[in-house]
């Protein structure tokens, strides 16, 4: 018994840790964070410098009387209209923010807090409809909004996720009444 305490007391532990090797490895990963970042924020910067012959969206006129309550909810950003991946950069289209939609005779006013407002005129809105999801996000069925208008001589799709299921009929019901246009049933999967 005593020769195994002095076998114990006499061997040496291993180093608990090789800094040098630690330091660089940590390095290391922070590099290649920092050139990830560095990459995705330079194909923002070329996917808005693609996109800037794009026509600026209107600014929301002065003194808009509401014909109903606002819609809350997540603008999820505006796409090529039919590639719900082809994002659009340009004019602060393609940022993700807090929205209120406010649907008056002359258009939709996108009220984004923190991120750039636009104004939808009526006579630019093409269809709307329900879909499962826009711009790379997905959700459940029929959670998005989705009005194609035009802007410029370009066609786009804005997807709108109101916070309360029942508010989606609702604004797709308002944005059908100001434009005439009729709201496609069906999704882009296929599903009714």
């Amino acid at each position: 018994m005593t020769d195994i305490v002095i076998a114990a007391a006499t061997a040496q532990s291993a180093p608990v840790t090789n800094w040098p090797v630690r330091l660089l490895l940590v390095v290391l990963v922070f590099g290649v964070l920092a050139l990830v970042l560095w990459g995705m924020r330079r194909g923002w910067r070329n996917r808005q410098r693609r996109q800037a012959d794009l026509d600026e969206p209107a600014a929301i006129p002065e003194g808009l009387a509401p014909d109903a309550e606002p819609v809350s909810g997540v603008y999820l950003g505006s796409v090529m209209a039919g590639d719900w991946l082809d994002r659009i950069a340009a004019h602060g289209l393609g940022t993700r923010s807090r929205v209120d939609a406010v649907v008056v005779d002359a258009g939709i006013a996108v009220q984004r807090p923190g991120a750039r407002s636009f104004f939808i005129p009526a006579d630019h809105i093409v269809a709307v409809r329900r879909e499962r999801g826009i711009a790379g996000k997905a959700f459940e069925k029929d959670a998005v909004v989705v009005a194609t208008w035009m802007l410029g001589d370009t066609a786009i799709d804005t997807g709108i996720r109101p916070d309360h299921t029942e508010d989606g009929g609702r604004l797709s019901e308002q944005v059908q009444r100001i434009a005439g246009s009729q709201i496609d049933g069906s999704s882009r999967d296929g599903s009714e």
